[in-house]
């Protein structure tokens, strides 16, 4: 699989349980804990950001 055809490719996933709590210090001090929701809507805006090589030939 290339950065090229990522976004079109099917990937099972497989769930392991989550092991230990994630969390994040906010602006405001509070400790807030990253779930599995917030990964996956980062990944989708880094994937909207990708700048795709130019074709080479």
């Amino acid at each position: 699989m290339t950065l090229q055809n990522s976004s079109d490719a099917k990937i099972n996933v497989i769930r392991q349980p989550q092991q230990l709590p994630c969390s994040y210090i906010d602006a405001k001090g509070r400790e807030v804990q990253i779930t599995e929701n917030m990964i996956q809507q980062a990944c989708r805006e880094l994937e909207q950001r990708l700048v795709r090589p130019a074709k080479q030939g």
